[in-house]
């Protein structure tokens, strides 16, 4: 796992050299990496990194907004591709396979069964969605598609960011433990691995950033 400080050390060797674009997601990516590293629980730990990994992916798209898990699917399919030394797949396959496994299996990460316990009508067939997408998934796994499976888990994980954020889980609870301690786990390793990727095709045009920095 690459650690802030290796990261913040790079970081500021090269920053002279990085596009304005990219040095504002880097340089706010590293602090809410930095925060995520000290915090001592994996709610607090698993929010944190979600925020280094919006810094580092989230970008101004005017008033026509592109939905979350189209962006993720985009940009992680560009990081596959610009990643030459295979650090996502070796992540992927290598050090998460099971826990991811267990992920894309868990409903309570999937969000139309949420939608199904809020009342949203025509979610009754939730159950048969997820099993497509248990399918889907596993097909996913069996051709190692690296694009596709993380893009599954970012939407998964994206339905347990929305459970944390917006207070639909208690602080340490036990029913969604096990998410919540895999996802951490997971993310520890991508973002850093993510913002690697950035530097080091530093000249890609990343886009703007949301909410630039204008003195």
């Amino acid at each position: 796992m690459i650690s802030y400080q290796t990261l913040k050390a790079r970081q500021r060797a090269e920053r002279d050299k990085y596009p304005e674009h990219l040095s504002l997601r880097v340089h706010r990516a590293l602090s809410w990496l930095n925060r995520a590293e000290q915090c001592q629980d994996d709610d607090g730990r698993f929010i944190f990194l979600w925020i280094a990994f919006n810094a580092a992916y989230a970008k101004e798209t005017g008033e026509d907004r592109t939905p979350d898990g189209l962006l993720f699917s985009e940009f992680l399919a560009q990081l596959v591709k610009l990643d030459t030394a295979n650090q996502l797949y070796s992540i992927v396959w290598d050090q998460y396979a099971g826990p991811i496994r267990l992920l894309l299996n868990n409903q309570f990460v999937f969000q139309p069964y949420w939608n199904f316990q809020n009342g949203h009508p025509d979610t009754e067939n939730w159950e048969e969605r997820f099993t497509h997408a248990k399918i889907a998934s596993n097909s996913a796994l069996s051709r190692q598609d690296t694009v596709k499976v993380l893009s599954i888990v970012f939407n998964r994980l994206y339905t347990l960011r929305n459970q944390l954020i917006h207070g639909g889980a208690t602080f340490g609870g036990k029913v969604n433990r096990q998410q919540v301690t895999d996802g951490a786990r997971i993310l520890s390793h991508i973002v850093p691995c993510i913002m690697t990727i950035m530097m080091d095709n530093a000249q890609y045009p990343w886009g703007e950033a949301c909410y630039p920095v204008k003195l």
